[in-house]
């Protein structure tokens, strides 16, 4: 019987983002800004979870956040959590917790919102109502479902 895997590089130091929906790994990325960083990232998408059924996972080497950052992820993966490396060991383990506002990493859906015509950065107040997301602009007061506008 021969067995088949890809092995991965444990990671020394960095951060573990587990428990991404594996539709929204490349949101991720963009989110935290990590398209243009040198540190070596590894990128899983679709692997088993019980959680999702497939889910993505990001580790970012020598890279560490603060919790200001990775909670808005909490965004497009309510369930994310966070694991802290250090000496090839797991020093920290945390969830993500849906942040009160954000900044900057989506657009309102109002056409006729200033954000959308000047350059002024987004601002939005997160509101949760029965599990579901949604977004209020600070500028135009327009309500908007968080699906649409990343």
């Amino acid at each position: 019987m021969t067995r088949k895997e890809l092995i991965v590089s444990a990671l020394e130091n960095g951060t573990v983002l587990d428990h991404i929906p594996a539709e929204n790994v490349y949101r991720a990325l963009d989110i935290l800004g990590l398209k243009d960083i040198n540190s070596q990232i590894t990128i899983g998408i679709n692997l088993n979870s019980k959680l999702y059924g497939k889910k993505g996972i990001i580790k970012i080497a020598d890279k560490f956040f603060k919790d200001e950052e990775l909670n808005k992820l909490a965004l497009i993966a309510p369930k994310g959590t966070v694991n802290i490396i250090r000496d090839f060991q797991v020093v920290e383990k945390k969830k993500l917790e849906m942040p009160s506002e954000i900044e900057g990493i989506a657009k309102c859906m109002n056409p006729k919102c200033i954000t959308n015509h000047q350059p002024v950065r987004t601002k939005f107040t997160v509101i949760e109502d029965n599990g579901e997301i949604s977004l209020l602009c600070r500028y135009c007061e327009k309500k908007s479902d968080i699906r649409g506008i990343f």
